[in-house]
């Protein structure tokens, strides 16, 4: 996917238990907030208890949850939604070769195709020879009348290079162009690994960058970086000049995007995140992933393909100009006076008055929030493994993870052993990433984690399986697809999974690594892919044991929906425990008139919010904040909405 992309979740890890507490403790601040908080009439905001602990969430129906500003801001992912399926994807049709190919003889170069290969290459078992021709005089042969290979004669590996049917690859690649084929045929698949352990140090680099100094440099930083890597790949001529490139590349992968899509998010409302979160990528990653194979063919010539997939990054220098910077990380870093200026700059443009009193309680609030927050920082990764039931969680979350991320990258990559044209099976593929999306917004909260999460996960293994009963083919590339659209669902449920199921104190610290992981195991995955020169059967055998597997240790993890979100370490070792393998939250729910609307709202904030979020968490000190302090106001304010 995107993808997918995935992580830096923002302060959205709400309790799905604030609201029935501030109802039953909290009636008389009820009383005294309703009317002024969350509404946006000329009357609003005359009357803020002093004691109200006022967070991002709550001050953002003073600005507008989702007014022309952020509308503007949801259009500005567009480019940042292009560069990251550009920078994903563009590498494997740079490095493509065509499924037939042959030993290129200059002494046989004037006969036609076929008259080449009765004379020059060996008959096999699925067709001719890729890798070795006849070691014989073939212009004394010809002089001789001979038309046809004598089946005696001794064989060699190809000893003047290839030539390649350019019939389904319409162009140059430089895997054809350096010749990536027989003893070679290993280099795209090392290059891609190269890729992602570039992937994996930029996840790191510039996460640290985004917490030091802010998302706008990180964001500028990575896209520059991916801008002049990939122009110079351009002009490479060697397998290793060309990795070098694709490492440095690798470093903008994910966070390209990312750091746009978290500054988007925490600047959009609760009930907005969902649409947001989930439509950038339904609508602007998926299109551009499908038209990418088209952009190829267009270039037809893998070096022009580079420039035109790496130059639009460098348009990441005018983001200062027309992105502000996120007002959340601002007020982790103190500077909250910086905040509320940018905070004002919504106002002004969503057509809003806010009595300065607001921003009053929501200075004090942040300043009250940032004492917690330094609570917070004594806690490091080791803290998962130290109680049993905690660790096994863990060990749990980055088994799946890896398994989700392997069964993706290896959908994604394998695309070209299926049959069918690369180039339009690749495009239907991509364009699965839409469906999944929007099927996940309407059952998710529904349904729950856990058991989604072990169907899809399971199903694409199943269909991944039965790709392999049918020859290749309209069939199996069906199957396959179907699979390709499973583990999308499963991917996107994962990287909301572990932020809700880690505690609070420890979760920033908990996705990064596990998210990290994943990216080990995107290593992998194109040498699974490569283990089609075994058996053209084998790599979706693999991505469907491994999906299944996957899928069933999903079981063993505790469901999150419409359950309180644990805050610490002894939170995190009690959560889940009171529940059964075989609990389903569809069948288990029986509200009464007052849960019901609690539950809703409090599934269209936290669960869509949070899963919304989780998509670019990685490394981000936001999340290490107490969401106790919230318990105040959250739930009071917002149904006044």
């Amino acid at each position: 996917m995107a993808p997918k992309p995935q992580e830096n979740v923002t302060n959205v890890t709400e309790d799905r238990g604030y609201v029935n507490n501030a109802f039953e403790n909290d009636k008389s601040a009820l009383q005294c907030v309703i009317p002024t908080i969350g509404r946006n009439d000329k009357n609003m905001d005359k009357t803020v208890p002093s004691d109200v602990v006022m967070d991002f969430d709550d001050l953002l129906p003073h600005i507008g949850d989702f007014g022309l500003y952020q509308k503007i801001l949801f259009l500005l992912m567009i480019p940042f939604a292009f560069f990251v399926a550009f920078v994903y994807f563009s590498q494997i049709f740079m490095t493509l070769v065509p499924e037939e190919h042959w030993c290129r003889v200059p002494e046989l170069e004037h006969l036609s195709l076929e008259e080449r290969l009765m004379l020059a290459i060996p008959q096999e078992l699925d067709g001719r020879s890729k890798c070795s021709m006849y070691a014989v005089n073939f212009t004394e042969a010809l002089a001789n009348g001979t038309k046809i290979a004598d089946l005696s004669w001794p064989i060699q590996p190809c000893k003047y290079g290839w030539e390649f049917n350019t019939t389904e690859i319409p162009y140059s690649t430089i895997a054809t162009e350096l010749e990536w084929v027989c003893d070679n045929a290993a280099l795209p698949t090392i290059a891609q690994s190269v890729f992602f352990c570039g992937a994996i140090i930029g996840g790191l680099l510039f996460g640290w960058i985004a917490d030091r100094f802010g998302r706008i440099p990180s964001l500028c930083g990575c896209n520059l970086l991916g801008f002049a890597a990939g122009v110079a790949t351009a002009f490479t001529g060697s397998f290793w000049s060309f990795t070098l490139c694709r490492f440095l590349v690798g470093f903008a992968f994910d966070n390209c995007f990312t750091m746009m899509y978290i500054l988007v998010l925490e600047y959009v409302g609760p009930k907005w995140r969902t649409f947001v979160a989930n439509m950038s990528i339904a609508l602007f990653f998926t299109f551009a992933a499908s038209i990418l194979p088209w952009i190829a063919i267009w270039c037809d010539d893998w070096k022009l393909l580079a420039i035109v997939t790496s130059a639009p990054l460098l348009l990441a220098v005018f983001t200062p100009f027309v992105v502000p910077e996120s007002a959340r990380w601002l007020v982790s870093q103190g500077k909250i006076d910086k905040a509320v200026l940018i905070l004002k700059k919504f106002e002004r443009i969503n057509g809003k008055k806010i009595d300065p009193k607001v921003y009053k309680t929501f200075t004090d609030s942040c300043n009250k929030l940032q004492e917690e927050e330094s609570n917070n920082n004594q806690y490091s990764i080791l803290d998962l493994f130290k109680t049993p039931r905690l660790r096994n969680i863990t060990v749990l979350l980055i088994v799946i993870w890896m398994a989700i991320s392997l069964v993706f990258d290896g959908h994604v990559r394998n695309v070209g052993a299926l049959g069918l044209n690369v180039f339009v099976t690749f495009t239907i593929a991509a364009a699965t990433e839409c469906p999944a999306d929007i099927f996940l917004t309407f059952t998710l909260d529904r349904w729950g984690r856990r058991w989604l999460a072990f169907g899809t996960m399971v199903l694409s293994g199943v269909f991944s399986i039965l790709a392999t009963f049918f020859p290749a083919g309209l069939y199996s590339a069906i199957m396959a697809i179907m699979g390709r659209f499973c583990v999308n669902i499963s991917y996107n449920i994962g990287m909301q999974y572990a932020a809700e199921i880690l505690p609070t104190v420890i979760r920033a610290q908990g996705v990064a690594f596990i998210h990290i992981m994943g990216y080990v195991a995107s290593i992998i995955a194109p040498f699974v892919v490569y283990l089609s020169i075994l058996s053209p059967d084998l790599p979706l055998l693999i991505l469907g044991a491994v999906g299944i597997f996957g899928g069933a240790l999903c079981l063993f993890l505790p469901e999150t929906l419409d359950h309180e979100l644990p805050q610490t370490l002894k939170d995190g070792e009690e959560f889940g425990r009171d529940q059964k393998m075989w609990d389903f939250p569809c069948k288990s729910k029986k509200h009464d008139d007052e849960s019901i609307g609690t539950n809703s709202f409090q599934r269209a904030s936290t669960g869509a919010s949070l899963r919304a979020s989780t998509r670019g968490e990685i490394g981000s000190n936001m999340l290490q904040r107490s969401v106790r302090s919230r318990r105040s106001l959250k739930g009071i304010g917002e149904p006044a909405v």
